[in-house]
């Protein structure tokens, strides 16, 4: 006797999809293939809908503690399950920082008892804590160590070689990385305007060359320690060969692309104004046209949402005094389908980025993928729906998007956490019941 069968759905891999059923015991998967003469005190018949792992979105800023009014855990998790993500890691960026095994130890505090997924916190690298990265690293609750090449808050900012080589040779688990050059950003900072600020200037003042340098610089690093990196939402055409040769040449090197830097170009801010504006920016046509032949290529591992809310009065304020950061979690799966059904991405290859992929590369304990002994972490879509992504559906306390009453194709109809039923025919039924991501041995 099984707790729950999902009958007849198209199961997802990054190998294929074929159609069977799930059978959930305990949290887990028990069986996967024909069951139609097996018994569970739940039948759920998914016919014709597609079943994907839960997404894993391993690039959010969910603002707690310090900076709740933007966003808390409660309500960004509420996000991402809603979203279809089962699992995040959250960023260091935080008042206070994530820097220390108290305020890590602080931040899963808060969060127990307080989430609608699974979750994990990354500990932040600063020229001060070099010496104990590899203990924080090691705790539970986390899945390693971020740097910030670029400006960032407090002292979350390792922008010389000297520091940055340290805290690479301190660490073992593989250290996402934000590539934009501190000093070309200060340079580039300085710049008068012609006229009023406006922010269309923001890719020229956080230009391709500032992430160029920084992604050069990472790479040869981590190729001199021989430490495994992660670059962050990459979003220039510069960018990409160094990557692409780096990774043929045998360097552990893997990295994401987000899904407004595939969608947006530079022309969206004359509508949209400020609430594109983040880090590294929205960039040019020939940018995103250059990234999404990279998805197409197999360059990139993972997609990430950079999930970075903040509110609407904050976004209103004038550019250069506005914020940057755009909200991702809750909208990422829907556009990323929308790109499926415009055939511009393939059904396979999005598992391989939001679910498999992650999994691997941060060594992630049984998530990722639909098979015997993994969680039950499952997200149900259906293909063939059409709908607007419309404000009232929206869960992030900062109440917005930039995608908005855009149409998709793609809906979310069921989600589940450890077999927990937590979303169903597209509304939040499921109770808080997140816990800390597992992870497995040091990569």
């Amino acid at each position: 006797m099984f707790d729950l069968i999902l009958r007849g759905g198209h199961i997802v891999s990054s190998q294929g999809t074929h159609q069977g059923d799930i059978a959930i015991h305990g949290g887990t998967i028990a069986e996967v293939g024909d069951l139609s003469s097996a018994s569970s005190e739940v039948l759920l018949d998914v016919t014709g809908l597609h079943v994907l792992p839960g997404g894993i979105d391993t690039q959010v800023h969910f603002r707690e503690p310090g900076l709740e009014h933007k966003e808390d855990l409660e309500s960004g998790t509420r996000a991402a399950i809603m979203g279809g993500i089962t699992a995040i890691f959250d960023m260091p960026n935080t008042d206070p920082t994530t820097t220390s095994e108290e305020t890590l130890h602080g931040k899963l505090e808060l969060a127990n008892g307080r989430t609608w997924c699974d979750h994990a916190f990354f500990v932040g690298a600063t020229k001060d804590n070099v010496e104990e990265l590899a203990h924080l690293e090691s705790l539970p609750g986390t899945p390693g160590v971020k740097i910030f090449m670029g400006s960032s808050t407090g002292p979350l900012l390792v922008d010389d070689d000297e520091h940055l080589r340290a805290v690479l040779n301190s660490c073992h688990r593989r250290s996402p990385v934000h590539a934009e050059d501190e000093a070309r950003l200060r340079e580039r900072k300085a710049m008068r305007s012609r006229g009023e600020p406006h922010v269309r200037e923001h890719p020229i003042r956080r230009d391709a060359e500032a992430a160029r340098l920084a992604t050069e610089r990472i790479l040869r690093l981590s190729e001199e320690t021989k430490h495994p990196i992660h670059i962050l939402h990459v979003s220039t055409r510069d960018e990409l060969p160094l990557i692409a040769e780096a990774k043929s040449r045998g360097l552990r090197t893997t990295c994401e692309v987000t899904p407004q830097h595939l969608t947006l170009n530079a022309e969206a801010y004359e509508t949209h104004g400020t609430q594109i504006q983040m880090n590294p920016p929205i960039r040019t046509e020939v940018h995103r046209q250059a990234l999404w032949k990279a998805v197409k290529e197999g360059l990139f591992d993972v997609f990430g949402s950079d999930h970075a809310p903040h509110t609407r009065i904050e976004k209103g304020l004038p550019y250069p005094q506005s914020p940057s950061g755009i909200p991702g979690v809750q909208t990422m799966l829907p556009v990323l389908l929308d790109w499926v059904h415009k055939r511009e991405l393939g059904l396979n290859q999005l598992v391989s980025m939001l679910c498999e992929n992650p999994a691997r590369i941060y060594q992630i304990s049984n998530k990722g993928r639909i098979e015997v002994g993994f969680d039950a972490d499952l997200t149900l879509v259906d293909l063939e729906k059409s709908w607007a992504i419309e404000p009232e559906w929206l869960q992030s306390k900062c109440g917005w998007s930039p995608f908005e009453n855009m149409k998709v194709h793609g809906k979310i109809e069921h989600v589940f956490l450890r077999g927990h039923h937590m979303v169903n025919e597209g509304a939040l039924v499921g109770r808080m019941v997140g816990r800390p991501v597992a992870f497995e041995g040091k990569q």
